[in-house]
This record gives structure tokens, C-alpha cells and sequence, in this order.
């Protein structure tokens, strides 16, 4: 199971699109709601509410987490116990670590992209702690992939179901999308 989490203020695009991918991919995402509210209904950057599927993570069955972007939703995830302790789970047990626009700052503030070829939302950059920075959309080094911003949630999506699923069902989901 792989977890996106939702915080309020994150950027609806790269989360919301991340998940439709994996999921059309055949992976399965649970969108979880890091400070929603009593109906795990978080804010997204843009105002769209969105419904979280739950509150709740299950360290039993995680694969990998993802981590959208977004302000002040960034933010909010780097400030939330969850997101912290899955991430320290994640990174101890050698399990998916996938962020996308100003999140990857998290993981650079937490030493996860040390010597790691990362990208980021620009003007990030030097949040993203001894990581070899790449001008590429969306990156993959090891067990994290990490990715510029809203317009490149496409290749984001693409290399972590490349990773997961290999090149063809990337390839093929793209193609059925109309993705260029």
C-alpha cells in the first residue's frame, strides 16, 4: 500500500493526479488526511476540498509514501507527527519515498536526499540538503523520486509506475491518457 497525504493548503493537482495514475496503473494508494477535518476532508492550495480515504496509516502493509506539494501544504506535512514517522519508517526499512514541488524540501531537512540526485519546485533548491540537483522534471535515484512542480505531475506519475510496474505499463498508461 502506498500512502499520498493530504495536508491543507497541498497543491490538488499533483496529489489528485499522482493517485488517478497509480491507480488506473493498478497500484494501491489510500489518501490520507494529515489535519482535515471530522470527515477527513482537507483544503487543497486552490480551495477544492477534497476527501481523504483515511486518517490513518498501516505500517504493516506500507510500501512507500507520497508526499505532494503546495503552500502552505508543505508546510503542514513537514509539521505533522504522521508524515514524520512514516517517512523515518520508510527510510529505516528501505521503502518508497516519492515527492513532488517544494515537498522534497522535507526529505532534504530530514538528510533522505544526501549525495541523491533530487529536483524541486526552483527556489527550493538549497532546502534540498546535500542532494545533486537536477534540471530534470521529475528524478529518480534509488528508492526516491522526486519531482519539479503541478506541470510535471504527469512524469512524476510516469517514473513512480515505471519504477513500480515497469517501463511498458508507464509507457501504455501514458499513451491511453493522451499524454504527449
Amino acid at each position: 500500500m502506498f500512502y499520498c497525504f493530504l495536508a491543507q493548503g497541498f497543491e490538488e493537482i499533483e496529489a489528485i493526479t499522482t493517485v488517478d495514475m497509480l491507480r488506473r496503473a493498478g497500484v494501491e494508494v489510500t489518501t490520507v488526511a494529515v489535519n482535515g477535518d471530522s470527515e477527513n476532508i482537507v483544503i487543497g492550495a486552490h480551495n477544492i476540498p477534497v476527501k481523504a480515504d483515511s486518517d490513518k496509516v498501516s505500517f504493516e502493509d506500507i510500501e512507500g509514501i507520497i508526499l505532494p506539494g503546495g503552500m502552505p501544504g508543505t508546510i503542514n506535512l513537514e509539521n505533522a507527527y504522521i508524515v514524520q514517522l512514516s517517512l523515518d519508517f520508510c527510510f529505516a526499512n528501505d521503502l518508497y519515498i516519492f515527492a513532488i514541488c517544494a515537498a522534497p524540501q522535507i526529505l532534504g531537512h530530514k538528510g533522505i536526499l544526501e549525495g541523491r540526485n533530487a529536483t524541486c519546485y526552483p527556489g527550493f533548491e538549497a532546502e534540498l540538503k546535500g542532494a545533486v540537483l537536477s534540471e530534470l522534471p521529475a528524478v529518480k535515484d534509488g528508492r526516491v523520486i522526486t519531482a519539479k512542480g503541478p506541470g510535471a505531475t504527469i512524469d512524476f506519475a510516469a517514473e513512480i509506475i515505471k519504477e513500480l510496474k515497469g517501463e511498458n505499463a508507464a509507457s501504455e498508461l501514458k499513451e491511453s491518457m493522451q499524454c504527449q
